[in-house]
């Protein structure tokens, strides 16, 4: 494993070399130079992270599921990442989550050295009950976290799909995973803060795979979050906006139709378009899978 030292990520940056004597608009401006390059981090990873998406995506539509798994920075970025998939996509909170060194006790508070055990990446995985379906994706900013290597390892002799997430070039986790994705970010403005540019390139790839798998995994319509689940105030009247715009129609009638559904933002919509009833859109809906396109193009064909 190569030494912490010698990692892209953990060298000195030298435009940050005299941060501390700056001002703070100095700062600032440098800071946001610096995160101008994280983009362009990512963009070279494209062809990677699009290989991890189209293996993934069967998996997943198989009744599979997609497992973050990290420590530290990497690891909350994971759990925060599967956290926000069940109110913005209407999906289990099982079907893509995340589990880091420490356990949810380390969102909050460093479990100090539960990154270093090979084993306790493998016990934790294994509690989730992984299958054949499972994709499963380690990230380390580093690229060579114990924790994350452990449980890639189990992971792959139980014959489920892995996947890293690295910052640096030629990661040694990289050699753990059957689809490695690295996007180099650079010395930090502070040295070896990994929460910075790192921490942002993998929050960016963690938006691209989670968003690109529910667009595939057919819950959105047209650009529209079609399965946000209408649990509080504000995603009422987001549920509202989103059947006014699919069906153009007011926003009162598209309360209207949210009532009449129950509060489900899928056949409030099929009923928008089509003007059929809910147990209709309903029944179709359950027969497509919950794919909105393919549900009201039927509607429309037997109308």
């Amino acid at each position: 494993m190569e030494d912490l030292h010698n990692l892209n990520t953990e060298q000195i940056n030298p435009d940050s070399i005299h941060i501390d004597e700056m001002d703070t608009g100095a700062i600032l401006r440098l800071i946001n130079s610096e995160d101008r390059k994280v983009a362009d981090a990512v963009e070279a990873a494209l062809p990677d992270i699009e290989k991890l998406i189209e293996a993934a995506c069967p998996r997943l539509l198989s009744g599979g599921r997609v497992i973050y798994m990290g420590a530290g920075t990497s690891g909350r970025l994971g759990v925060l990442d599967a956290s926000e998939c069940p109110p913005t996509f209407g999906v289990e909170p099982e079907l893509i989550q995340g589990i880091m060194a420490g356990g949810h006790a380390a969102l909050l508070k460093a479990k100090e050295g539960a990154e270093d055990s090979f084993a306790l990446g493998e016990a934790d995985l294994k509690a989730t009950g992984l299958t054949k379906k499972d994709t499963v994706i380690g990230l380390a900013a580093s690229g060579r976290t114990p924790y994350v290597i452990g449980g890639l390892d189990y992971a792959r002799a139980a014959g489920a799909l892995t996947s890293s997430v690295s910052c640096v070039k030629n990661a040694f986790i990289s050699a753990h995973a059957d689809i490695p994705i690295e996007a180099v970010t650079g010395a930090e403005v502070i040295t070896g803060s990994t929460r910075m540019k790192a921490g942002t390139a993998q929050k960016m790839i963690l938006n691209m795979i989670s968003t690109t798998l529910m667009i595939r995994y057919g819950k959105i319509y047209q650009n529209l979050m079609i399965d946000v689940q209408p649990t509080n105030l504000k995603l009422k009247e987001r549920a509202k906006q989103i059947i006014s715009l699919a069906g153009n129609c007011t926003l009162a009638e598209a309360a209207d139709y949210l009532e009449q559904s129950g509060n489900h933002v899928k056949t409030a919509v099929c009923m928008a378009i089509t003007g059929r009833k809910a147990a209709v859109c309903e029944e179709l809906l359950k027969k497509n899978k919950g794919n909105v396109s393919k549900t009201i193009h039927s509607l429309k064909e037997n109308a």
